[in-house]
């Protein structure tokens, strides 16, 4: 008897459902044996199963296929877990890569990070990365005196910042217990934890860490009932002496220009009070600051922040975007007379949080190319050495500290390698509420997981360990402190056969040459010069080209 192929491919697709249908139907009177309750049970189950299966509308696979469509959306629902802990390769970056991961969690615990049997890194791929060493190595340095002393001439209370930091993580993103221990191990290491925009909340102050309190465009912590800034409530939490620096965020690596909104429904009192907000109303931060909207006002903003935190530094991070806007604030520098103390520059390979994927993909100027242009800018406006420059974005050992001081910074900031140093295992759904290392949640339940005194002391040994590599980098280089780090140390691999220093790959400016119009005709400054005469210190927008 000929069967046809649809017929063929309609009784493959429901075979398991209909004998699940029919083992039930056929056991159900065979109840009294106990031996196959078990399986009559489980039978039933999956019928139900298939006719849920079949009745619902929403994925086509499981009313093709009942019971058994089920298995596509569990494996795929697992799938990151498969690949992370099975499939991938120790240096696939995803974001970070295993070997990154294994570093972070072994100096976090004091265990050793030594690689036996030689290096596992392609170094005749391109973009292979080095620093030389020297003939004479210098004597080891202490760590401990890798800082970097920020306030330029209009504050009068400067800080001297350790040379790496917490990035900003907001309480709210964070769990309690993380941010508690994140800044009970800056206490311990004498570093910095960055608030976030969340603001600052009672368990930021409970270990008496250092803190830079960002700002974000809520103005969480100083704002008034309708979400504008508030100078009295800005003034008392910013001449807390736990507060070190102002940090204003004009925007983050994660996804620049663009807002965000915490649901009502996530909102507990401890965040209410923290972001003074209130619990019924969804929590918004907006795109743009409301207290200024042209370079020239973001520069009295800084100048109006500095006066009431009583002399603090006060300086702004952003990822960098549009060039002629940064060039506009350089402008803005330069005829208020106003300067920041310090800009952080965030590269849109940086960001803790959840970003739309496109942002997190296409929009952003990567790290690197951001420093160079920002360092760049200041040394040929005659600005760099009155404005410290810090960075972050995928900073987690040693070398890639060494990679961003050799092009202009003068410190570095990590965010997700100090959620590592924390136990963070790259689970990627700290956007759901389920962190399942308590880190990134607020179920009360999941952040027991995060013991506050074990995990500051894996963050103060993350801290430790990391410098003490750099230290001894720094001494096999012949370097004997990080500000001797330059763009001549570094190497990169740009072909199979040919290898340039940093300082062959990059433009440099000298100091000035922006202002002089003879050093701006040049080719060498075609496109810093270009952006130059589009910037405008009134406006973020663009003069005509």
């Amino acid at each position: 008897m000929h069967v046809p192929p649809m017929n063929i491919s309609l009784l493959s697709r429901y075979a398991f459902f209909a004998f699940c249908v029919a083992f039930t139907l056929c056991s159900l009177p065979l109840w009294d044996h106990e031996w196959l309750r078990p399986f009559t049970l489980a039978s039933a189950a999956l019928s139900l199963l298939g006719i849920a299966d079949l009745l619902q509308t929403r994925h086509a696979v499981r009313r093709n296929y009942p019971i058994l469509g089920n298995l596509r959306y569990l494996i795929e629902s697992i799938r990151p877990e498969i690949r992370q802990y099975l499939i991938e390769g120790d240096n696939e970056r995803l974001p970070f890569s295993r070997t990154q991961r294994l570093l972070i969690y072994a100096r976090a615990r004091n265990k050793s990070g030594d690689k036996p049997f030689g290096t596992l890194v392609d170094v005749y791929e391109n973009g292979f990365e080095f620093i030389g060493h020297s003939m004479r190595p210098a004597p080891l340095a202490d760590p401990d005196s890798f800082r970097v002393l920020i306030g330029g001439p209009q504050c009068t209370q400067p800080y001297s910042a350790s040379l790496f930091n917490i990035s900003a993580m907001s309480f709210g993103s964070l769990s309690a217990n993380a941010v508690r221990a994140l800044n009970k191990g800056a206490k311990l290491g004498n570093f910095y934890h960055d608030s976030g925009e969340g603001g600052i909340s009672p368990h930021h102050g409970e270990h008496g860490g250092d803190l830079v309190w960002e700002l974000g465009s809520g103005y969480f912590g100083c704002r008034t009932s309708d979400g504008r800034f508030d100078p009295e409530r800005f003034a008392v939490q910013a001449r807390n002496p736990q507060v070190r620096m102002i940090e204003i965020k004009l925007s983050q690596g994660a996804k620049p220009g663009h807002g965000g909104i915490l649901p009502k429904h996530k909102i507990t009192p401890e965040i209410s009070a923290t972001r003074g907000v209130p619990m019924n109303e969804d929590c918004v931060s907006p795109a743009c600051h409301s207290a200024f909207s042209t370079p020239i006002e973001l520069m009295q903003f800084i100048a109006q922040l500095r006066e009431l935190s009583g002399g603090k530094p006060v300086g702004f991070k952003f990822c960098l975007g549009h060039l002629w806007e940064f060039m506009g604030i350089v402008k803005a520098m330069l005829e208020t007379g106003i300067l920041p103390d310090f800009i952080v520059v965030d590269g849109k390979e940086g960001g803790t949080g959840a970003a739309p994927l496109e942002f997190a993909d296409h929009i952003g100027v990567p790290m690197r190319e951001a420093l160079l242009f920002v360092h760049n800018t200041l040394v040929g406006a005659n600005l760099r050495d009155k404005i410290k420059l810090g960075t972050s974005g995928k900073i987690v050992s040693a070398f890639d500290i060494l990679s961003v001081l050799a092009i202009g910074a003068d410190w570095a900031n990590s965010a997700r390698g100090f959620m590592f140093a924390l136990g963070c295992i790259q689970s990627q759904s700290c956007h759901t509420n389920k962190c399942p290392t308590g880190i990134a949640t607020q179920d009360p339940l999941r952040q027991r997981a995060v013991v506050v005194e074990d995990k500051a002391q894996q963050v103060y040994n993350f801290h430790r360990n990391t410098l003490r590599t750099l230290a001894e980098m720094l001494a096999a280089a012949g370097l004997e402190h990080p500000s001797q780090v330059d763009a001549k140390h570094l190497v990169r691999r740009i072909s199979a056969t040919e290898i340039k220093l940093f300082s062959q790959q990059h433009v440099f400016l000298k100091p000035g040459e922006l202002l002089d119009s003879e050093a701006r005709g040049k080719g060498k400054l075609h496109l810093h010069a270009r952006m130059w005469k589009m910037a405008r210190a009134d406006s973020f927008g663009a003069m005509v080209d």
